[in-house]
């Protein structure tokens, strides 16, 4: 099996965080990670299908905003808190913040 990918800290963009953080499914996945800690895969994904979980965490961890470890046979996910406030101070304390505002609008 080969290894997981995950970018260098000096190799995030905030392009790349952007575009993770633009779709409902990934801002989820953050803000249950944000609340809960490390979570496997399958913990984070309610009703969707497996292989469009797998997308989306592809997508965070290829952008820098998660980390995944293999533990078994499980994917293990948790936010790269100190990298993202290292590159982006604010970014996703701001994000999460807006999230929380949001729900409790709906």
């Amino acid at each position: 099996m080969r290894p997981i990918y995950h970018p260098e800290r000096d190799q995030i963009t905030l392009a790349g965080v952007l575009y993770a953080f633009g779709d409902p499914v990934r801002l989820e996945i953050v803000q249950l990670l944000a609340e809960k800690g490390e979570q496997a895969c399958r913990d984070c994904g309610g009703a969707i299908a497996k292989s469009t979980l797998s997308h989306h965490f592809k997508i965070l961890r290829e952008a820098g905003v998660i980390f995944t470890q293999k533990s078994g046979t499980q994917h293990l996910n948790s936010l790269r808190k100190d990298d993202l406030e290292a590159l982006f101070p604010g970014l996703l304390a701001t994000v999460l913040a807006a999230l929380n505002r949001q729900a409790e609008v709906a």
